[in-house]
């Protein structure tokens, strides 16, 4: 006895089996139920989604021995012959090599004849865009007002192709692709019956080797069963599909954001040694980092019981979301540039070197946030208007998060220009009371040999602000003494002229030198040296962390020792400061909407809902 391959063993017999297509199988079931039938259906989807089962299934239904129902009963004559493709009464009829007007004119002068067998006659055109103009015109009366006994059943996978004359003639169904759960549920459920031993993860890479065709799926499963010896592992079926072992994928990107291309070098040649598809690499690593992009903005998008998905929820807290998005371009776009690039190695070394390159020097956070900048090594401009009152650190977090010890920054009183910083409320205050720095002096550049010493006034004009607790603390009674808590700086010493927060968005850096600066907290002053705890070791490696120090041993007049702490950032930084006024005025553009009369009419007179996330705030002028 011959072999019968998986996709016509397993072809669909009635609708209650049909997969993945239930808004097609109720209205042909209701229409089917209550005898209101067309006289012609068009079928339209990509390959293996059902079609020609479909028209099968309704051939049945019309025909079956019981009467026209939705439930053939498959054992009568009509039913049988049918799935076997031999009933007199139904043609199916491939337009692509029967494309002519002449074809057309023969089918249609056979349709002006009673039925031989069955009720109706029931003909099949499958891929009917492939028709010439001729040939649909031939068609067009007949199509609008064929005999009582003929139906047409149109299918293709370019409806686009199809003269509007004739689809206006139509029932149109379109069907979907396959969703991946239902393709692993149906192969499930066909080699539990075959009785083959399998793997739940190399299904769903069959599932996804089948782009969404059910054919597809059932036909690879056949080369699997083939290539396995009848076993069908996670480990056979990526051998035999060539595809990339996820795990690789996941230490490419630890890589790729630490910036180690000694580390991308070496998985690009285990990529070699075992022959695997540089494009397909590419390909999953865009579909990799469009899972991370999600699983930043919806946490708990992320599946509990995929393999990866610890991998996943690692990587979207480590990886800067501009990161993130920059990696996914540049794997999108040097797919196509494998077909000219010397050979598919080369190519795929240039892509990640590429994504390092661009990671590196990409200034990711001035695209964000529009802080202004140094206009001269010493000079200061103040700062774009910022969002009001917009993160202030909670006492409850500051308990949770000891901080360690204050750190004082005293402003010199009389020197253009002024630095104004971001308002922050203060706890206990009036929220009128907002922080204002007092006017920065600006360091001369001194003879050689001579030595920078910063005045420290007793009295100035401005604000003392203690960073590292848990609120930043404004003063804003009138000028008095320095505190006796704030130390006095020694001559030469390092003085901040305002919180490291407010200063490092104003200093004339950009990339990865800038995020350095945005991103860490300021942990103390001590001499010439500052501490700063940064969130990632990645950021206090490489070039960017010397640009860091030159720029502030330019503006300070002498040079200037950083220290890192890698750790949580327990205070506030810019980064955290940015966060928190787009959170808030995310919330104020929500408040704004809910308490709009417009749409509380809406939603209370029209049953009106405001869809979540679909509210945004206006972007700061």
């Amino acid at each position: 006895m011959s072999y019968l391959v998986l996709a016509r063993k397993w072809r669909p017999r009635s609708f209650e089996t049909l997969i993945g297509q239930d808004h097609v199988v109720r209205a042909l079931t209701h229409a089917l139920t209550t005898q209101r039938l067309h006289h012609a259906w068009l079928f339209t989807g990509t390959r293996g989604v059902g079609k020609t089962t479909l028209s099968r299934l309704l051939a049945k239904s019309l025909n079956c021995e019981t009467g026209i129902t939705a439930k053939p009963c498959g054992v009568c004559r009509a039913c049988t012959e049918i799935d076997e493709g031999r009933f007199v009464d139904y043609l199916e009829l491939d337009a692509a090599s029967n494309r002519g007007v002449d074809e057309m004119t023969q089918l249609l002068e056979q349709a002006v004849y009673s039925p031989g067998a069955g009720r109706f006659k029931v003909y099949m055109i499958d891929e009917v865009h492939m028709l010439s103009g001729h040939a649909f015109n031939a068609m067009l009366k007949t199509l609008e007002e064929p005999p009582p006994h003929v139906k047409f059943i149109l299918a293709t996978t370019d409806p686009q192709k199809i003269p509007v004359t004739v689809l206006s003639r139509c029932l149109q169904f379109n069907l979907k692709q396959m969703p991946g759960d239902a393709i692993v549920g149906h192969l499930q459920n066909v080699l539990g019956q075959e009785q083959i031993p399998f793997e739940i993860p190399a299904l769903r890479l069959l599932g996804q080797a089948a782009s969404g065709s059910m054919r597809d799926a059932l036909s690879l499963t056949d080369q699997a069963i083939a290539y396995s010896a009848g076993n069908l592992t996670e480990e056979s079926v990526r051998g035999m599909l060539g595809t990339i072992d996820q795990r690789h994928l996941v230490r490419l990107l630890d890589a790729l954001q630490s910036g180690q291309a000694g580390a991308v070098l070496e998985i690009a040649d285990e990529l070699a040694i075992r022959g695997l598809s540089y494009r397909a690499a590419l390909a999953d690593m865009a579909v990799m980092l469009s899972r991370i992009a999600i699983a930043q903005r919806v946490a708990q998008a992320i599946d509990d019981a995929d393999p990866l998905g610890q991998d996943i929820a690692r990587l979207a807290t480590t990886m800067h979301p501009d990161a993130v998005q920059l990696f996914y371009t540049v794997a999108v776009h040097s797919r196509s540039e494998l077909a000219i690039a010397p050979d598919e190695y080369a190519g795929f070394v240039m892509a990640c070197l590429r994504m390092l390159s661009l990671h590196g020097a990409t200034n990711t956070g001035a695209q964000i946030h529009s802080p202004a900048v140094l206009t001269a090594p010493a000079q200061m401009s103040s700062p774009a208007a910022s969002a009001p009152a917009a993160s202030a650190i909670s006492t409850a977090a500051a308990e949770s998060n000891p901080a360690p010890a204050p750190v004082v920054w005293a402003a010199p009183a009389e020197a253009p220009p002024v630095v104004t910083p971001p308002a922050v409320q203060t706890a206990g205050d009036d929220p009128e009371s907002r922080f204002e720095s007092s006017a920065l002096e600006e360091p001369e550049y001194l003879a050689q040999g001579e030595e920078y010493a910063p005045a420290v006034p007793s009295e100035f004009s401005g604000r003392t602000v203690v960073v590292g607790q848990a609120e930043i603390a404004a003063d804003t009674s009138p000028p008095a003494a320095l505190p006796a808590a704030a130390p006095a700086a020694a001559p030469g010493s390092l003085v901040l002229p305002a919180p490291w927060a407010v200063f490092s968005t104003q200093l004339p850096l950009s990339g990865m030198a800038a995020q350095l600066g945005r991103q860490s907290e300021c942990l103390g002053v001590a001499g010439r040296t500052i501490t700063l705890r940064v969130p990632s070791k990645a950021l206090t490696e490489g070039l960017h962390a010397d640009r860091l120090r030159a720029v502030l041993s330019e503006y300070f007049g002498f040079p200037v020792q950083v220290n890192y702490q890698v750790g949580a950032v327990q205070s506030e930084s810019a980064h955290t400061l940015d966060l928190a006024a787009q959170q808030a005025r995310q919330q104020a553009a929500e408040q704004t909407v809910q308490n709009d009369p417009f749409v509380r009419t809406l939603v209370t007179d029209f049953g009106g809902q405001v869809v979540p996330g679909s509210i945004r705030p206006s972007p700061v002028p």
